[in-house]
């Protein structure tokens, strides 16, 4: 590990002369650009091997001066340092582990979040509507951009799917963690009789797909156009402008109505038909690694429940890792740090398992 952190902390030094290097600034603005992320990604790594190095330097001074024994006063000293010393020194190695862990490729891109009522009808939708809610309250937090791509209302509401892009750097590697499916547990504004119903949606967060990772051959592709439509079937324009994009080899359809523009609606489509064909790709690349893991932190897997909101208790549970908030409220408002930093902690405890 010590020998992979100097190499890192010598290619730090080149970068930092070569993003001060004048010529790569005006004439190559794109490798100056490759070399501002390389840079910037090696920071933590570098600032916590420099400070390990200075624990490491001051707890042999200390050794050495309770191993000489020159001056009482210096070793009484060096005794009340060392234990402090070792806790840093045994922290640093512990964090340098995971700063060292491999880095999910798609950590730094937007997000496609998709969410869909299941099993609940009209409580399952207004469900759906209040974790959207969730999610662009969190977005405002991190001061990222929300976009809508395309979104089914019930008529009381509901959200019976919304399809969503969240832009902003390292969107994915926060929210990665919340595909499933998320199940409430409250009484239902209709029931006269206050019994508790459970209902439930899935959310799907695939990374934004860039055009050089995904390339779609035209003539691979169904377009269809059509009229859109509102709740209940009510006509929203009478002119073409909705879009129905078909990926022939593979059979994804993805729909998109929410633009008056049908160009607008068309490239709203290929942004999501991108994530969707990325996260095809990747998940059968996973699976032809065979790597069979119970956890489903990291993994994506939507099969089964994540998480539990329950109203009357005011209780959040991510199933995963067994964490129990007792502050709904302040959840779907959006604060989402304290479950994503569990379960970041989470998947990295996981990996170094694998390393060790």
């Amino acid at each position: 590990m010590l020998d992979k952190l100097k190499a890192l902390e010598e290619k730090f030094a080149d970068l930092e002369k070569m993003i001060s290097d004048p010529d790569i600034i005006t004439n190559n603005q794109q490798q100056w650009r490759k070399y501002t992320k390389e840079h910037a990604d090696l920071t933590p790594i570098v600032n916590a091997y420099r400070d390990y190095k200075s624990v490491v330097e001051s707890y042999q001074e200390a050794k050495d001066i309770m191993y000489h024994k020159i001056d009482p006063e210096l070793v009484e000293l060096a005794k009340e340092e060392l234990p402090e010393l070792e806790t840093q020194k045994a922290d640093l190695e512990e964090k340098l582990k995971i700063l060292l862990l491999p880095k999910d490729p798609n950590d730094s891109k937007n997000v496609i979040v998709e969410i869909r009522g299941s099993a609940g009808g009209d409580e399952a939708a207004l469900f759906a509507s209040d974790i959207f809610k969730m999610y662009t309250r969190y977005a405002e937090t991190k001061g990222w951009k929300t976009d809508v791509m395309d979104s089914n209302y019930t008529d009381i509401g509901g959200v019976k799917e919304v399809v969503f892009v969240i832009e902003g750097e390292g969107a994915y590697s926060r929210l990665k963690y919340e595909s499933g499916v998320h199940r409430v547990q409250r009484i239902p504004s209709t029931d006269s009789g206050g019994r508790i119903h459970t209902s439930t949606i899935t959310v799907a967060v695939l990374p934004e797909a860039e055009d050089v990772e995904i390339e779609i051959n035209q003539n691979d592709l169904r377009i269809d156009t059509f009229c859109s439509s509102g709740p209940g079937g009510q006509s929203v324009n009478t002119t073409q402008s909705a879009v129905r994009i078909t990926h022939l080899p593979t059979g994804v359809v993805v729909s998109m109505q929410d633009e008056k523009s049908q160009l607008k609606n068309k490239d709203k489509a290929m942004r999501v038909l991108r994530a969707r064909l990325l996260e095809k790709y990747e998940e059968e690349q996973r699976s032809e690694m065979a790597e069979n893991r119970k956890s489903q932190v990291g993994t994506g897997d939507r099969s089964e429940r994540i998480r539990t909101y329950n109203f009357p208790q005011s209780r959040v549970t991510d199933h995963r890792i067994g964490l129990t908030l007792h502050k709904l409220d302040y959840v779907l408002a959006g604060d989402l740090d304290e479950i994503i930093d569990a379960l970041n902690t989470a998947d990295q405890m996981e990996k170094l398992k694998k390393v060790e």
